[in-house]
């Protein structure tokens, strides 16, 4: 299995590589490529470095974790909203022939099937605001949690490794529900976060992503 090591300090921001995305913008279905370079400036900037320059301890558990990127050159239309990045467990739920079609398109991509993939939207992802790209691969990776035991506590495998699995966001709730009956204890918790100074500072954010922020 894989592991996640390495570092992408002195490297900018990972951007989906130009002419590729000129070149399947062209067609009316997504294309997909393989992105290395987003797992390793996730690794060296978020992830796994406490010297990274946006390192975030909440994410700790995936260090080890078998984690692989994509690009898709859009993103898709889903309940009414326009997704621009996405979080998965690999399963195949196909047998015979579909499956070793699928393993094998994984396998070409990374050498292997990974455990868990993360897609975003190359379109997006090549236009939108350094502030606004860490905020979207930091969405996906929350999604990736750990494991829970039977009591609780955190859960890991016979070889102690944290056990992960896909977890939803910690807020769940309707703006009108709120607006008639009030805040639950975390949408209360929600609003507090976002009245507060954010704790990656847009300098920060800069130098992860080997941007100039006006703002910094």
């Amino acid at each position: 299995m894989a592991r996640l090591r390495g570092r992408a300090e002195g490297e900018g921001r990972p951007r989906p590589p130009a002419e590729w995305l000129e070149r399947v913008c062209q067609s009316d279905a997504p294309q997909l490529c393989p992105a290395p370079e987003l797992l390793s400036w996730a690794l060296g900037a978020i992830v796994a470095d406490e010297g990274g320059p946006i390192h975030n301890p909440d994410h700790a558990h995936l260090a080890d974790a078998d984690l692989a990127f994509l690009w898709a050159s859009s993103g898709f239309s889903k309940g009414g909203r326009q997704i621009l990045g996405q979080a998965e467990q690999v399963m195949f739920r196909a047998g015979g022939w579909q499956k070793a079609r699928q393993e094998q398109q994984m396998v070409e991509w990374f050498g292997r099937v990974p455990a868990f993939l993360i897609t975003l939207a190359a379109d997006y992802c090549a236009s939108c605001s350094d502030a606004e790209f860490c905020a979207l691969v930091e969405h996906e990776l929350y999604h990736i949690g750990q494991a829970l035991d039977p009591y609780g506590a955190p859960a890991f495998d016979k070889l102690g490794r944290p056990k992960l699995r896909i977890v939803g966001h910690d807020v769940e709730e309707f703006i009108g529900v709120v607006a008639r009956y009030g805040p639950s204890e975390d949408v209360r918790r929600l609003v507090a976060a976002a009245g507060n100074t954010p704790v990656v500072p847009r300098l920060s954010i800069a130098r992860a992503c080997g941007c100039c922020l006006k703002a910094a």
